[in-house]
Parts: structure tokens; sequence; C-alpha cells
């Protein structure tokens, strides 16, 4: 018996890999802290968790549920995202709920590539993009993304790219994994970009409210939502990343489209997260703010102090969930010097290359640990022979 061909086209995902590896070492009694998975581990809000086992009670809670998610999550995403991104959606039929955003790339793309079209991906970029392009059989067109130019496109270079074919183009601002933060001027260079090409130009936004102040949504751009889809996350900004709890916007046509696809791949969420996702949707500015800003910002101090230490140039105005550094020109690869720091030191950062060949010479820290935990990284990256 032999796989699909396309499972030639793809490898294990690196962190999968890796983790084996970090708990081997765990049992050797190493006690390796991981930086290197951006999994929050502060809980959800209070009224969040009770929501969540007040409908688990009641025994009308456990069969299958709508496709489309409930009606009071979809209006609860809506009024979530006219509130913090001024954006007007209609709860009926322009928002689809997913299991977690993840799943809405491989949705997407399957709703609009055929075999041999052309999709846009950003270098370095979230492996996914790449990945999923690869398993329905599109033909990955990537373009770079340089930090002197602020992590984003050189428009100029993609208007001397052969477009002909493509027809989907992923975007990541807040940008992960270099850090680089949204902007209305960016945003409406992209949404002009799509509409002049023909191209559906896809925003994947989890990482908008982590030490980030100014909110954008690609689909605020007058007349973007016409061509422009976005995904949005509650795993990172809502600390529900095991809830797997997601969501995509765009116009009624998209999203009837990708329905089609999703139909036939699962029966929709428990609707008792569906309904704590209700409730998490509703978190003051209050909660936001310690949780998303107050939180990660202590921990930054730290995480900037580790890459001082190991001799790492970054970006101050860096946003989101992760720290994203240059790595000493004296270093063989980001492989070779993770390595080194996991190694000697017992801590697991995250290699650049996993991203892009332009991640190769960059190394990216988690804030997702304690600030305990950051400290004591920073102990070890000061005592240990690197």
């Amino acid at each position: 018996m032999k796989p699909a061909d396309r499972l030639q086209s793809v490898s294990e995902y690196y962190f999968s890999k890796k983790l084996k590896e970090i708990a081997a070492l765990n049992a050797q009694g190493r006690h390796i802290i991981s930086l290197g998975i951006g999994s929050p581990d502060a809980p959800p809000s209070a009224a969040t968790v009770e929501a969540l086992c007040e409908e688990a009670q009641k025994p009308s809670a456990h069969g299958y549920q709508s496709y489309t998610g409930i009606p009071e999550l979809r209006q609860a995403f809506a009024v979530w995202y006219k509130k913090w991104f001024d954006v007007d959606l209609n709860p009926a039929n322009e928002i689809q709920p997913l299991i977690g955003s993840k799943e809405g790339i491989l949705y997407v793309s399957l709703a609009f590539l055929n075999p041999g079209d052309g999709v846009l991906t950003p270098d370095p970029g979230y492996p996914t993009y790449s990945a999923v392009s690869k398993l329905v059989q599109a033909h990955i067109v990537p373009y770079a993304l340089e930090e002197e130019n602020g992590w984003q496109p050189d428009f100029d270079a993609l208007e001397k790219t052969d477009l002909s074919n493509v027809k989907l183009m992923w975007v990541n601002y807040p940008n992960m994994p270099t850090g680089a933060a949204a902007s209305r001027a960016l945003f409406e260079r992209l949404a002009a970009f799509g509409k002049k090409h023909g191209i559906v130009v896809c925003n994947d936004n989890p990482y908008s409210f982590i030490l980030n102040e100014q909110r954008l949504s690609l689909l605020s751009i007058p007349g973007a939502k016409a061509h422009c889809i976005e995904l949005n996350s509650m795993s990172k900004s809502h600390n529900m990343a095991g809830w797997r709890m997601g969501m995509l916007a765009s116009n009624a046509q998209f999203v009837e489209w990708i329905l089609k696809v999703k139909s036939n791949v699962d029966s929709g969420m428990f609707r008792p997260l569906q309904i704590a996702a209700v409730a998490a949707l509703s978190n003051t500015e209050q909660w936001h703010r310690e949780m998303n800003i107050a939180l990660y910002a202590r921990r930054r101090v730290l995480a900037e102090a580790i890459f001082t230490q190991l001799g790492c140039r970054f970006d101050r105005n860096q946003v989101g969930l992760f720290l994203w550094g240059k790595i000493p020109d004296a270093c063989e690869s980001s492989a070779a010097f993770a390595d080194k720091i996991l190694y000697n030191a017992g801590v697991f950062v995250t290699p650049g290359f996993i991203f892009g060949t332009r991640g190769e010479r960059y190394i990216r820290l988690s804030l997702c640990a304690g600030e305990a935990q950051l400290q004591e990284a920073l102990h070890r990256v000061m005592n240990y022979e690197l």
C-alpha cells in the first residue's frame, strides 16, 4: 500500500517532530523551557468558562450542530468586528465560524484553487499557507518580505511577477513571524492590488490584540469585501487555543462557496463551546488590556533581555505573541543556533528557516511562558556555554 502522491510534497510539521525530541530530553531529566509555540498559558475569562459549564449541563446541548454555527455566535462575531475593527458584517451570510482559523486556510484553498492555479505565499510566512497549497496541488508563487521594507510586500516586484494564473494571495498582518504591524496604508495597497489583478486576498488576522493598540482589519477598506477574505481566531486574543474557535468573513458569495467545502468535512462545533465563545466575545476592554497588553509587555522585557544576551538584533516596535530576532553573523544557521541553545542551555526557541528562505538568519521566541520561566531561561543563556 502507498499513500497518495500529494503526501510527497509535504513533510511532518516541524513542531510535531521537535516536540517529540523535547519530550525525550525531558524524559532524561533535562527540564527544557519551551519558548517555541504560541499557545497562551493564561485561562479564558471567568464568564467564558462559566458559560461553557452551564450550557454543557443541558441535555439538549450535545447533538449535531449547524454547519454555519448558531445564530448567537454569528451575531456576536458581527458585534465584535464592529466594536473593535469598525467593520459591518451581515451575521446571516457574511460570517462563517470555524474550528480554529487554521482549517479556514484549507477551506479557502479548496474553494478557490484548482490544481495548477497560482497562489502568492509570503516568505517568511506561516508554513501552513505553503503546505496546504501543495496539498491542493496549487502552484506556489512566493513573494519576499524583507526587513529593510518593514516586512511588507514589495508591490513593485509583485507587479513584475507573472500573475496571469494567480487566484489567491495569503497575507498575515499583524505579521507572524516578524511582528510587523498592520497599517491602513498597507491594507489599502493590498486591496487595490487584489482588485486590479482579480486575485482573492486573504488576511490571516489572529494577532491584532496582542501588544497592539491599533487594531485593523483588511475588510475596513471600502470595497475590500468584494474580493477579500479575513480569517480570525479566538486562540490568541481570548486565551482559547485548545477550544478551536475561529471565523472567516467576506461577501456572501465567497462565504457560500467556502461553506460548500466545509459542510462536506465536519458537522459543526459543540454547542457549549459556541455559547462560551459568545461570552468571550463580550470580554471587556479592561480584560483585553490586562491579558493582551500588560501581561505580554512584562514578558517582552525578559524576552528582549534573552535576545540581547544571545547577541540577536530585534525591532522593539514588534507586535504580537512572539519576538523575532536576527542571529549573530558568526552563527552557521538558525537551526544550528536554535539547537545549540536547546542542548546547551535547555531552552527551545524556533529557528526562522521553517518560515521560509528569508527567515534563515532569524529565530523566534514565544511570549507564552510565565515570567518565572522567562527569568530562568535568561539565567540559563547567561550561564551556559553557547
